[in-house]
C-alpha cells in the first residue's frame, strides 16, 4: 500500500495528475466509508425491492379486488414519478409530517433510512411489472394442475407460479437492479455519505474533479460488471431445460 501511495504522489508531483484519494489517509478512509454506504444502500434496496415486487405481483392476481387496486395504484404512482422527486418527498415532506403527527421532536427516520425506503419503493414498482410479465408466461395448464391438487391461491403462487416466473423474469430483473444500484447516487441530494457525496467533498477540497470522476466511473463499472456476472451465474444455475432463456 505504501508503494501505491508513493506512486500516486510521484504522479501528482511530476505530471499534476492528482489521485489524492490513494495517498491521503484521511481521504482514503472517507472514500472507503463511502463505498461501504453505497454497498449498504444497494444491498438493502435490492433485497427490499425484490420482496416488495413479489408481494405486489401476488396482490395483482389476488382474489381480493382491494388488493389488486392497491397494487395498481402503487405501481402507477412510483413508476410514473422521478426517483429524485420521490426522495425529496419522503425526506422533506413526509418525514417531518409523520414526526409532527407523532409529536416527536426528532425525525423517526434519518436521511439514510428515507433513502433506503425511497429506493425500495421506486424499484419495487418496476419489479412488480417485471414479475407480472413472468407470471403471465406461466401456462394456464399448470395453474389448473395446482388447483386440481387442492392448492390454495397462496400455495400455487409460492410453489408453482413464482419459481417458474422468476426464471423468465431474471434478465429484466437484472436490468432493473443495475439501474437501482446507479440510482443510489441520488442519496447525495439529502447528504447521505455514499460514494458520490464523499467524492464531491474530496474534489471540492483538492480541485481534482477529473481524477475523482475517473475513480467513480471505474468503481461503478467494476461493481456493476461483477453484479451482472453474479446474476448471469444465478440465471444459469436455476435454468430448466426447455423453459425460459436457453
Amino acid at each position: 500500500m505504501t508503494s501505491i501511495a508513493a506512486f500516486f504522489q510521484w504522479l501528482n508531483a511530476h505530471f499534476g495528475i492528482n489521485f489524492s484519494v490513494f495517498y491521503d489517509a484521511f481521504e482514503w478512509h472517507s472514500f472507503v466509508r463511502g463505498v461501504g454506504m453505497t454497498f449498504l444502500l444497494s444491498v438493502a434496496s435490492i433485497v427490499g425491492s425484490v420482496v416488495l415486487g413479489t408481494l405486489g405481483a401476488f396482490c395483482q392476481r389476488a382474489p381480493s379486488r382491494a388488493l389488486r387496486v392497491c397494487a395498481e395504484v402503487y405501481v402507477w404512482i412510483f413508476r410514473n414519478t422521478p426517483p429524485l422527486v420521490q426522495l425529496y418527498f419522503f425526506y422533506f415532506a413526509l418525514g417531518p409530517f409523520i414526526s409532527h403527527l407523532a409529536g416527536s421532536p426528532t425525525p423517526l427516520l434519518g436521511n439514510i433510512g428515507w433513502a433506503v425506503v425511497s429506493l425500495i419503493l421506486f424499484a419495487g414498482a418496476f419489479n412488480v411489472e417485471i414479475f407480472r410479465s413472468g407470471i403471465e408466461a406461466v401456462p394456464h395448464s399448470m395453474l389448473e394442475a395446482a388447483s386440481s391438487l387442492g392448492m390454495s391461491h397462496l400455495q400455487t403462487f409460492r410453489k408453482v407460479v413464482m419459481p417458474l416466473a422468476m426464471r423468465i423474469s431474471l434478465p429484466a430483473l437484472c436490468n432493473n437492479l443495475i439501474n437501482l444500484i446507479k440510482t443510489t447516487t441520488n442519496a447525495y441530494a439529502i447528504a447521505v455519505p455514499e460514494l458520490l457525496y464523499v467524492s464531491s467533498q474530496i474534489w471540492a477540497q483538492d480541485l481534482n474533479t477529473l481524477e475523482m470522476m475517473i475513480v467513480l466511473l471505474v468503481f461503478y463499472l467494476g461493481v456493476i460488471g461483477a453484479f451482472v456476472g453474479l446474476m448471469n451465474m444465478l440465471e444459469r444455475s436455476i435454468a430448466v431445460p426447455g423453459w425460459g432463456k436457453q
